[in-house]
């Protein structure tokens, strides 16, 4: 299933749109007419993160009952005589004769019977608790009310621990003790239609893992609802963990956001989205825990940190918007700018909300950097390892303007210990105006945001901060951050 979000939300209006839920090809009801005497109904559902695209074959059979099923999909029914199958997978265009890498062995599909195969699993695991298997769930829906839906969900997360079930995000959680490879059934829970819900995932202990949204389900709809993916991989990664609704598509976790204080001037702040306190205490240069909302745009209120969660009365220092947060994505907020106005003209203020997307591409090998220039006093900048005690011209990242960062993807660079230098692009002198000694061997094979914040010139007597790096660390979960103060 691909991993873009528009795809995603495409398949999140379809999923609104619809009076019932289509299978793959958008012709065949989830929750089909009976099929007639001795017959049977068959589909395949392919949840497993790492196996590619496949065909299915009965065995004996020279001919694929499903061909080139791809991570994501939900076939047609199959409409098959009753008996006793062995399904075989191999991969996309094999021969017919070639050895299967899965067989099921004996499934028995009697009439009026259907059954959806759930491909789930690791191909590429060994280890029993993971390792690729077909699960043959014969469905068998209650009949769903008026105004619900009956979804049946199945917990398919190659990593994930044994699981909760937390409608609404609330902190009840409705379904409980929720195993691996395991399903809540064939009659399936009812779920409310017509409203969007939050769906929280918590461990056995109650600890929440994550979030999603799923759209309004259709009245007396059923579903099928695969939890797949790995926990370990980034959300917005092919193989991220998610629900894989059958048939419409893959909703991926609710997006995250990391607040980092950047203002040099700014005292300690508490930021609250409505009357929700999302941030406590927060202090410049120091990073927020995970926050975790519905996709869409938001505007945050800072306040001066007070004791308690309740929002204070009175206007907030300063009111910002956020762009669209996207499911399946991370992000890196400064509230950076000078938050005090100059000459006490409120217009004059420069506090603003800077909003980075986690967009490094996986790199086992190497560390990639990532520069942000969040100092609001500090010229366009060159940024490089020093050559004979200058920033060389041809510096590792050029012409880094405030509010703006370098590639997406992050540079990659070795495992070494240097002193990285910071001068202004247009100063003919190479001389740095600040010095950092970094050891990049502690985040080889990790995407890190290096953001330079404080004011490079602090104004005397306005307590404000000075200039210094940030690495914000996106490997670890929850990120890391870790401060670098300049050279002497």
């Amino acid at each position: 299933m691909p991993s873009n979000p528009w795809r995603t939300r495409c398949a999140l209006v379809a999923l609104t749109a619809l009076s019932s839920l289509a299978g793959c090809g958008g012709d065949e009801p989830s929750h089909p007419e009976e099929p007639p005497a001795t017959k049977a109904r068959l589909r395949i559902i392919h949840a497993s993160p790492d196996a590619p695209a496949v065909d299915i074959y009965a065995e004996g059979q020279s001919t694929p009952l499903f061909s080139n099923v791809k991570y994501g999909d939900t076939t047609l029914y199959a409409s098959v005589p009753t008996g006793t199958y062995n399904v075989q997978v191999r991969p996309v265009g094999a021969a017919a004769t070639s050895t299967p890498v899965y067989s099921t062995g004996p499934l028995t599909l009697g009439e009026g019977h259907t059954l959806s195969a759930v491909a789930a699993g690791l191909l590429s695991s060994s280890e029993p608790s993971r390792a690729f298997r077909v699960l043959p769930l014969t469905e068998g829906f209650n009949p769903p009310a008026e105004g619900r839906t009956r979804v049946r969900i199945i917990h398919a997360g190659a990593d994930a621990p044994t699981v909760s079930l937390d409608v609404g995000d609330d902190g009840t959680s409705e379904i409980t003790g929720l195993q691996r490879f395991q399903d809540t059934g064939a009659a399936g829970v009812e779920l409310p239609s017509g409203q969007v819900l939050q769906v929280g995932i918590r461990t056995a202990t109650h600890t929440k893992v994550t979030a999603f949204t799923l759209p309004a389900l259709p009245s007396r709809g059923e579903l099928f609802v695969i939890a797949t993916g790995q926990l370990s991989e980034k959300p917005g990664a092919p193989g991220g963990f998610g629900l894989l609704a059958a048939g419409v598509g893959l909703v991926r976790q609710n997006p995250v956001v990391y607040a980092l204080h950047a203002s040099p001037d700014a005292p300690s702040v508490d930021i609250f989205a409505g009357t929700t306190e999302l941030v406590d205490g927060l202090t410049f240069g120091n990073l927020s825990a995970p926050i975790q909302v519905p996709p869409g745009p938001y505007t945050l209120d800072f306040f001066v940190n007070v004791s308690g969660s309740t929002r204070p009365a009175g206007a907030p220092a300063a009111s910002r918007a956020t762009p669209s947060l996207v499911a399946g994505q991370r992000y890196l907020a400064l509230a950076s700018g000078f938050l005090s106005p100059a000459a006490n003209d409120p217009a004059d203020s420069t506090f603003e909300l800077l909003a980075f997307s986690d967009d490094f591409v996986s790199d086992a090998d190497s560390l990639r950097l990532r520069v942000i220039h969040a100092s609001p006093d500090a010229p366009v900048v060159d940024v490089a390892p020093l050559e004979a005690g200058l920033v060389p011209a041809s510096a590792a990242f050029n012409d880094v303007p405030y509010r703006q960062a370098s590639a997406p993807a992050g540079l990659e660079l070795p495992s070494r210990r240097v002193v990285v230098g910071v001068a202004a692009a247009s100063a003919s002198d190479r001389s740095p105006v600040a010095r950092f000694q970094l050891d990049t061997a502690p985040f080889v094979g990790r995407g890190v945001f290096a953001v330079a914040l404080g004011a490079l010139t602090p104004t005397v007597g306005e307590n404000e901060q000075g200039f210094r790096l940030v690495l914000v660390d996106t490997r670890t979960s929850p990120w890391g951050a870790l401060g670098v103060h300049p050279l002497p």
